[in-house]
């Protein structure tokens, strides 16, 4: 296959450098499948639920969350989710049948010493594994996805390389004896990083290439509440000056063994606020005295765009970190607009990543966010 002249293909090494960035165009050479994903809020249901969503965007959809107990580590189904995970695969296939469900366990809100305990013998991964397969089935999902946040040791770590392969084998096996039904996909939110600092630890790279059909690293809250002397670019695609950026984090899985193919890149549908300490100085970086509006300083795309348009507010695209921030007063808000979208979604595809994902569905006016990642065409 030919490949446009205005593209520019980088080396894993050179993969968070910006000016590889530079010559992106809107081609590569496809990924074995494209994955144009989002996940949908069940606590959301009532007032953004599955009908609302505008399938046309997506390839992938995920239902968030359930969690496993702390007993038997079978998951925990309420009612609400008994009543929306009856509906969901049937309203989404119902607009297009080709489109993958998937059921997401864990989340950043769920116990990671539950996780922990979960994946530390084989009886209790047993337990866990049985339980997702045969939930998904009666739920009629095509696929499970973990989003364990955070496996929190090394010792961790080595459990969920052993939890990836016998979830897969129990995958095959269910599938075999399940009158041709095709396996359930298996996939995980992970950290945007291949490996943490502290304490150091990394993803079994290994277990992730073999069993899991694909990873998605969350490319975003590099800052927050956490960070509050300073503004930041929460979901920057570079940083010259640290390790907190997308490209390094991509760069890292694909150092680690992931092939590209098995990447989909996260994207917020968010952004985090804070408050300068002076309004004369507003860049990234630039100081700030805490949070800003929003819950604990998070505001959603569609509040931003509020914000925007009621407090006239300056709007930047930053082309060195490729993000976008707006200011008015003393309030600052770091977020992806479309043309940090449209950047993002190029970088993926010019490095052969499987695709993207948005955190969260329903958090943006009228898909604009969607539409930029769909109108590039990843295939």
């Amino acid at each position: 296959m030919s490949v446009p002249a205005t593209v520019m293909f980088c080396p894993p090494s050179s993969l968070l450098t910006h000016d590889c960035f530079l010559n992106f165009g809107s081609e590569s050479s496809p990924a074995t499948s494209d994955i144009r994903g989002g996940y949908w809020l069940s606590w959301l249901a009532q007032d953004f639920p599955p009908s609302a969503i505008s399938t046309s965007h997506f390839t992938h959809l995920f239902y968030a969350f359930l969690e496993p107990n702390n007993v038997t580590f079978e998951l925990t189904i309420t009612p609400n989710d008994d009543q929306w995970m009856r509906n969901f695969t049937s309203t989404i296939h119902a607009v297009d049948s080709q489109i993958k469900t998937i059921l997401s366990i864990g989340g950043g809100g769920s116990s990671v010493p539950i996780f922990s305990a979960m994946a530390a013998t084989q009886t209790t991964r047993s337990s866990f594994i049985a339980s997702t397969i045969s939930t998904a089935r009666l739920y009629g999902f095509d696929g499970l996805d973990l989003d364990w946040e955070f496996p929190n040791s090394t010792d961790d770590m080595s459990h969920l390389s052993l939890l990836f392969q016998e979830w897969r084998q129990a995958i095959e096996i269910e599938s075999s004896s399940n009158t041709g039904r095709p396996p359930l996909g298996l996939s995980a939110a992970v950290l945007y990083a291949s490996s943490f600092q502290s304490p150091p630890r990394s993803y079994p790279a290994d277990a992730i290439t073999k069993y899991v059909d694909f990873v998605s690293p969350m490319c975003f809250d590099y800052f927050g509440k956490w960070t509050p002397s300073a503004t930041g670019s929460h979901a920057q695609l570079f940083d010259k000056t640290s390790n907190l950026s997308t490209s390094y984090g991509v760069n890292s899985w694909i150092e680690a063994g992931v092939p590209a193919e098995k990447l989909v890149m996260g994207l917020p549908v968010y952004g985090r606020t804070w408050l300068l300490k002076t309004a004369c100085d507003h860049g990234i970086g630039a100081p700030a005295e805490g949070v800003g509006p929003g819950n604990e300083g998070v505001m959603i795309y569609s509040d931003v765009l509020d914000f925007n348009s009621a407090n006239g507010a300056t709007v930047v695209f930053d082309t060195e970190s490729v993000s976008t921030y707006s200011f008015a007063g003393t309030t600052w808000i770091g977020y992806d607009g479309p043309s940090s979208i449209d950047a993002k979604v190029k970088f993926a595809k010019a490095h052969g990543l499987r695709g993207y994902f948005f955190w969260a569905l329903g958090y943006e006016k009228n898909w604009t966010i969607a539409e930029t990642g769909r109108f590039l065409n990843f295939f």
